[in-house]
């Protein structure tokens, strides 16, 4: 799991609302996208001091394109390829094709629902981060998600062993079918089946993920549950690792505050290895120009990571240029127990952990939307 992975989540929450909100014209075809780039300062990285800039933190920097041909009876084709890069080093994200952050087509109708083959994520994020039941986005992004002192969870292909590790940040998951209903009474529901990534394709490489969701007037909430088995385990040996998570969060929108509380659990079944987190937190539109988000996540893993638990919060206050661009300054800040040592997501590598129990990012950036 790379950056690109674990920020693909927070473009469609802040970027692909905006541009999923203007009226698509009758087989159309459209460009879209997002550029996030800053300069961020690390109070402990590796035991060292560090200023870097890093692309892709508020919301990540892609390009989408996006199309849709009408059929008839309210039912149409679609397709969307989103490709996902870094503004600093003008590349693509290693290790990913140029369209592996999304790549999908299907069918949509008002009568039957959505289904898509492709590249696509699963419904830890469909359910919860993008129906606004998550306050990563809001509270300032990549920094936000789920990381600590964790490593000994051991997810396959994921940098620390633990970024991202409950998946609300979005996944991809390769070769699936996904569905989702309409609307019923405020209540939709999804099932994703992933035929896996391995050469042999089989049941011991597999993704099952469900989604339910109700949303009335100002309230939401989402329930989202995902089972990945992998071919091979955190040092990519060839043996079955089934790592399961489960989430439910909600939200409500009052006039200028949107509140939101999550709690989700992730556990690895070939290590016996669990940890949840609880979130709240939520964004605050100071007036039509300034915004708050801010968050607060307890993380805390049993024995098999020896106990090891984590405080952080986060906030970002941003100021709208235009209505396409925002300046944010954003403050994150861990602190785990007297043993373990400060991990914040986004900081990938064995040593980029904090050599203390303490790390803090300080974040002035820009984003812009097309």
């Amino acid at each position: 799991m790379e950056k690109k992975l674990v920020a693909a989540g927070l473009a469609c929450c802040l970027a692909g609302g905006i541009s999923h909100a203007e009226t698509e014209k009758k087989d159309s075809v459209q460009i879209y996208g997002l550029l996030d780039i800053g300069v961020s300062y690390i109070s402990n990285q590796g035991d060292d001091r560090r200023f870097r800039t890093d692309s892709g933190i508020y919301t990540p920097s892609f390009i989408g394109f996006k199309g849709s041909e009408h059929l008839s009876d309210g039912t149409k084709v679609i397709f969307d390829l989103q490709s996902q890069f870094d503004i600093h080093e003008g590349r693509t994200i290693p290790g990913h094709g140029l369209f592996g952050r999304t790549a999908i087509v299907g069918l949509d109708s008002d009568r039957y629902g959505r289904l898509t083959l492709g590249n696509q994520f699963d419904f830890m994020w469909d359910s919860l981060t993008i129906s606004r039941n998550a306050a990563g986005p809001s509270a300032g992004g990549l920094y936000t998600f789920r990381q600590g002192p964790f490593a000994k969870l051991g997810i396959p292909f994921n940098a620390t062993g633990g970024s991202d590790w409950d998946r609300t940040a979005g996944e991809q998951v390769h070769n699936s079918v996904k569905y989702r209903t309409p609307d019923f009474g405020g209540f939709t529901a999804g099932a994703l089946y992933g035929f896996g990534s391995g050469p042999n394709r089989s049941t011991k490489d597999r993704t099952l993920s469900f989604g339910l969701n109700y949303k009335s007037g100002p309230f939401g909430m989402g329930a989202a549950y995902t089972d990945v088995k992998y071919g091979v385990d955190a040092t990519m040996a060839p043996v079955q690792t089934p790592v399961r998570t489960w989430g439910v969060g909600m939200h409500y929108e009052f006039e200028k505050v949107t509140a939101i509380a999550l709690f989700t659990k992730t556990s690895n079944r070939s290590n016996n290895a669990s940890v949840y987190a609880a979130e709240i937190g939520g964004r605050w539109q100071i007036d039509p120009k300034w915004a708050l988000g801010a968050s607060y996540n307890y993380m805390k893993g049993n024995a098999k990571l020896d106990k090891n638990y984590a405080h952080q919060i986060n906030s970002t206050l941003s100021y709208s240029l235009s209505k396409r661009t925002l300046v944010y300054v954003q403050q994150v800040y861990q602190r785990t127990n007297k043993n373990g040592r400060a991990s914040i997501n986004g900081l990938f590598g064995p040593d980029d952990a904090s050599s203390s129990r303490n790390q803090s990012i300080s974040r002035i950036g820009i984003q812009t939307v097309f």
